[in-house]
């Protein structure tokens, strides 16, 4: 697809700063409010300077739900629009001196610029998956009040005189939030289980051995149900999992790495399922013991076992066919 006019698009909470550049030289820049009068009142700017929406392409950084109003809007108007991550302008765009909501707007225009060829039209995730996604970031948020609640009550039954200490304080809010928590996951289970592609997606994904409802589900929303991440080497990248060389010519040996810009929920799970994969009796268990035994470090080890993990829920997605213990040659 051409374009005319690029458009990036610094986002925050209540305003928008929009440059226009066309064959790499910004037009004009314009401020406004991040809600649909503010979008409206740019859109009727860039009209009046000759350009017209279905010939430009929107370019944004990923800033959650402040993303969303614009979205919304190109989404019933039918505007091509690319999402990127931060981290991926910022490494473009290289040194810079300088930064504000105008200058930000002006290097992200130019990134789409620059990458016209490499376009990514953004696509609305299904309301399903965008359900599951909130429901998981509420649960998040709700075991983190819990942990906040819980481990001071502990605390304070340990080290504190039992004729201050009362048991009883919190105790309520406590079984408030657990219940909650299960009323959350019963929801993203019938959700799970009502969707024909979503359903048959979980059952594959949790065949995997280590792999449990939350990570299957947070995999499934953050590769868009594996159509915006289709490669498992991408995954592991986009996790932190993929271990990157760190040498150059013969005066540089630093040790194998993982990347630390990386989904840290996602490697986070990962690293549950890992944990909870080589408590199993199996393969993977084995594979653990022999390389530990051979003196690799254990976090080495570990994360060699995220790598497999992950290989084998992309092998079974490919292949439509749960995992088997016995067919382990093609999907480890």
């Amino acid at each position: 697809m051409k374009f005319d006019f690029f458009i990036g698009i610094d986002v925050s909470k209540n305003e928008l700063d929009y440059s226009v550049v066309k064959a790499g030289v910004e037009l004009f820049h314009f401020k406004a409010a991040n809600n649909l009068d503010g979008i409206r009142a740019f859109v009727k700017m860039l009209k009046s300077k000759g350009g017209k929406p279905s010939n430009a392409l929107f370019c944004m950084e990923h800033t959650g739900i402040y993303n969303n109003p614009l979205l919304n809007y190109c989404t019933k108007q039918k505007i091509a629009v690319w999402v990127e991550p931060a981290i991926q302008i910022k490494q473009f765009s290289g040194l810079q001196r300088g930064k504000n909501d105008r200058v930000d707007a002006l290097r992200i225009a130019l990134y789409a610029y620059k990458n016209r060829g490499e376009v990514k039209l953004w696509e609305p995730k299904r309301y399903a998956v965008q359900r599951l996604k909130y429901l998981l970031s509420v649960r998040s948020r709700i075991i983190n009040v819990l942990k906040q609640l819980s481990i001071p009550l502990k605390e304070e039954k340990d080290f504190t005189d039992s004729r201050v200490y009362n048991a009883k304080m919190n105790s309520h809010s406590i079984k408030v939030l657990k219940r909650e928590i299960k009323d959350i996951e019963k929801e993203i289970l019938l959700i799970l289980k009502e969707d024909k592609e979503l359903s048959r997606m979980y059952n594959l994904v949790t065949s995997v051995e280590g792999i449990g409802m939350v990570t299957a589900t947070c995999i499934i929303i953050t590769t868009n149900e594996f159509k915006d991440i289709t490669e498992a080497k991408k995954f592991a990248c986009y996790s932190g999992v993929a271990p990157f060389e760190h040498s150059s010519g013969t005066s540089i040996r630093g040790k194998t790495r993982v990347s630390r810009m990386a989904n840290k929920t996602v490697k986070t799970l990962l690293h549950m399922a890992a944990l909870s994969a080589i408590k199993m009796k199996g393969e993977l268990r084995d594979y653990f013991e022999r390389k530990v035994a051979e003196g690799k470090n254990k976090m080495s080890v570990i994360n060699a076992v995220r790598n497999k993990l992950i290989q084998r829920i992309f092998a079974v997605i490919r292949d439509n066919r749960k995992y088997e213990k016995i067919y382990t040659n093609s999907l480890a």
